[in-house]
């Protein structure tokens, strides 16, 4: 069975990244977790609030969250009449990226579904606040998708790697799991100005091939300096479904997460990205 936390601020965005994640996994059996969290909203209404009526307030901005929860899962019901899918709701007076990080471990999460843009919509960015928080600090994969992306089956994914991270055993697994049922492809795409692997490399290369076992793999090396054009150059000339990367100490997505602009973030965003956190989790 497996553990998916979508985020929604009901936003078409919100909505767009639902579709997507019910859609990817139509084949599994799954508990999907709907979270809507209201703090900020609450304290939004500041000029309106004041110590005599916070209660009240807070009680008014809850029940409507969880009224708009119910109606989301009533309306997936429908649309999504799916016996292998179970729903529950969850609404708290909280921060988004605290609130996630609580339920990623009560609950054993396997995965965060999430829009790369949340109500506020910035088009000069590629990622909203809120979604890059997640991708920064929260120990579980995310897979953030695109503004209007339109779902499509993951027959081509691209896992831009330098087999330096010790990768997660758990975590390979699930994109086996995920591409598995569509028969993609995963291209792992090295790219560097030598041919020539390390000692680390090889073992690293060799507990990825024998991790994702079960699909078609391709071991690729790009001769080039700029990892990130070289990325995007990929993407669009090989029809690209997905991107998977690792956010880690030193790697090139966590160079972008960490840009001190966020309108400088350059990576593709017209595909979905899935994030692999190498951070520890606890083991349940």
């Amino acid at each position: 069975m497996r553990n998916i936390l979508i985020p929604t601020d009901f936003s078409d965005n919100a909505t767009n990244a639902i579709n997507f994640g019910l859609n990817l996994f139509k084949y599994d059996i799954c508990v999907f977790y709907f979270l809507h969290t209201y703090q900020d909203e609450l304290y939004s209404e500041e000029n309106q609030i004041n110590r005599e009526n916070f209660k009240e307030v807070e009680k008014r901005i809850s029940d409507k969250s969880l009224m708009q929860l119910q109606d989301l899962i009533a309306n997936l019901k429908k649309t999504y009449p799916n016996p292998k899918f179970s729903y529950r709701i969850i609404s708290a007076n909280s921060l988004l990226v605290d609130e996630i990080d609580k339920i990623v471990e009560e609950e054993d999460i396997d995965i965060i579904v999430m829009g790369t843009q949340g109500k506020t919509n910035n088009k000069m960015i590629t990622f909203g606040s809120n979604t890059l928080q997640v991708l920064k600090y929260v120990s579980c994969p995310v897979l953030a998708i695109p503004e209007h992306y339109t779902y499509n089956k993951p027959k081509h994914i691209l896992f831009p790697t330098n087999y330096l991270i010790p990768y997660k055993r758990r975590e390979l697994k699930l994109l086996c799991e995920m591409a598995c049922p569509y028969r993609a492809k995963i291209d792992m795409l090295y790219v560097s100005n030598s041919n020539k692997l390390s000692l680390r490399q090889e073992d690293n290369k060799l507990f990825i091939k024998d991790t994702l076992c079960k699909n078609e793999t391709n071991f690729l090396i790009i001769n080039s300096n700029n990892i990130t054009e070289t990325i995007n150059t990929f993407v669009n000339q090989n029809k690209i479904d997905m991107l998977v990367m690792v956010n880690t100490r030193h790697s090139h997505l966590e160079n972008i997460l960490f840009q001190s602009k966020l309108d400088e973030i350059s990576l593709n965003s017209k595909i979905p990205l899935l994030a692999f956190q190498n951070i520890e989790r606890e083991i349940h």
